[in-house]
Order: C-alpha cells, then sequence, then structure tokens
C-alpha cells in the first residue's frame, strides 16, 4: 500500500469515528452525557492522546532516522566507488575492464532504483544488481602485479571491493524493511478512538466540523509522512540520485 493512499484511508477512518460519535451523540440519554460523565471521558481521552502522541513522535523520529541514514549509506558507498575507481586507474591498464564493470554497476543501480520501472531493459537491470561489485572483485583477483606499487593498489583496491560488497548486501537486506504495521494499526485504532470522543462531546456545527476535518487531515499527513520515510528509495520524499550520477561522471576516466 503507497504511502498517500495510507494517509488516504487514515483520514477516512478518522472522519467516519468521528461522524459515528456525533450521530450517536443523538440517540444517548443525557445522563450519559453529564457533567461527571463528560470528566471521565476527558480523563480517559488524555491517556490515550498521550499515547498516540508518543507512538506518533516515535514513529517519525524512526522513520527520520532511517531515511538520513540511507542517505548516508549512499554517499558513503559512492565515495567507496569513486576510490576503487582512482585505485584501478593508478595501478595501470590492465584494469580498464573492471572499471568498465564498476562503470556498469553504477548505470545499473541508477536504472533500476530511480530509473523507470516500464523499462524494458529492467529485467536485466535487476539481475546484474544482484550481482553487484562481484565480478569487479574477480577482475581484481586476477590481476598479476608486477611491482610493489602494483601489490599495494591490487590490496587497497579488494580491500574497497569488499567495504562495497558489505554495503551492498546490507542494502539488499534491509530494502524490504519497513514501518511495523501492527505498531500503526494499533496507532490508527488510538486514533480512531479519539476521534470518536471528540464526536461524541462536541457540539454539531460547522466550525467543529471543519475544525475535526483538519486535526483529521493533519494526523493523515503525519501517517503519510512516517510511511514515505519508511521507503527511502520510493516515494515523494526519497533519497536522491545526485551522489550517483556524479560518480558517474567520474569513474572511468583517465
Amino acid at each position: 500500500m503507497t504511502a498517500i493512499l495510507l494517509g488516504g484511508v487514515v483520514f477516512l477512518c478518522l472522519s467516519g469515528t468521528a461522524s459515528i460519535g456525533m450521530l450517536l451523540r443523538a440517540y444517548l440519554p443525557d445522563h450519559h452525557l453529564s457533567a461527571d460523565s463528560k470528566d471521565v471521558i476527558k480523563l480517559a481521552t488524555a491517556v490515550v492522546g498521550t499515547l498516540s502522541a508518543l507512538a506518533l513522535g516515535l514513529l517519525i523520529a524512526s522513520a527520520n532516522a532511517n531515511h538520513n541514514s540511507a542517505e548516508t549509506e549512499l554517499r558513503t558507498s559512492v565515495a567507496r566507488l569513486v576510490l576503487l575507481d582512482r585505485v584501478m586507474a593508478h595501478y595501470g591498464p590492465e584494469t580498464e575492464k573492471a572499471r568498465g564493470l564498476l562503470r556498469r554497476l553504477v548505470e545499473v543501480r541508477l536504472r533500476d532504483v530511480w530509473g523507470d520501472p516500464n523499462d524494458a531493459d529492467q529485467s536485466r537491470s535487476s539481475a546484474a544488481d544482484e550481482a553487484g561489485i562481484e565480478p569487479v572483485q574477480d577482475e581484481l583477483r586476477d590481476l598479476h602485479p608486477l611491482t610493489d606499487a602494483q601489490r599495494s593498489l591490487q590490496s587497497r583496491a579488494i580491500q574497497i571491493g569488499g567495504q562495497i560488497a558489505e554495503g551492498h548486501w546490507l542494502l539488499i537486506e534491509t530494502r524490504g524493511e519497513g514501518l511495523p504495521w501492527p505498531f500503526l494499526a494499533i496507532l490508527v485504532f488510538w486514533l480512531g478512538l479519539l476521534f470518536f470522543t471528540f464526536g461524541l462531546l462536541a457540539p454539531v456545527n460547522t466550525t467543529v466540523i471543519c475544525t475535526l476535518l483538519v486535526c483529521a487531515l493533519s494526523v493523515a499527513g503525519a501517517v503519510f509522512l512516517i510511511v514515505d520515510m519508511s521507503h527511502p528509495y520510493l516515494g515523494f520524499i526519497h533519497v536522491s540520485d545526485s551522489p550517483l550520477r556524479d560518480a558517474l561522471q567520474r569513474i572511468g576516466r583517465q
């Protein structure tokens, strides 16, 4: 379910529970909404409201940390890719094939993550992306250094390639992770209970209805941000591909 669709569902749920509360108010006996009853309802609502606020704050902080972490990991990987290319360039012309494979890896990653999902070459890109840096590592291991400098550069290149591979597989392992859905379902239940109480206690007039709708839209917007930022390579708020495109301009150059 996309972030904007989930936000719309949350908005409808909160608006619906508030409407149910307003409708139920007209059928309840007067003593159910006496001053003492309202005080108890307000106290119970305050507890649920505090829990909801804490949960929303926790989810927003977690989603923002996830997004920032993904951006940092991308920039770190890009720096390692450029560094690996420069190390291979200093090794000599024997690394031309490995450098070409490295450039191909960057192109595939750009198309696979940020490219057109309707691209006819998408399946081939995904398969190449799964291989990651390993073909480049194989080329590096097959080198036969003749000098101490080349041996040092080969060792350094293999080390950087291992770091890139580690980051690549970590990204694949965490790509499916996102928002804890049971947590979100419980949060929406709490928020629905709050809005039901608002509708139950509030007088039915245009000002109250508009205020509740704006509040429901605001909460739905918060849920939208949480879900969207929990998937840093998708949606409206996503990690920029600018570092990878800048790296593509440098990799393979003399």
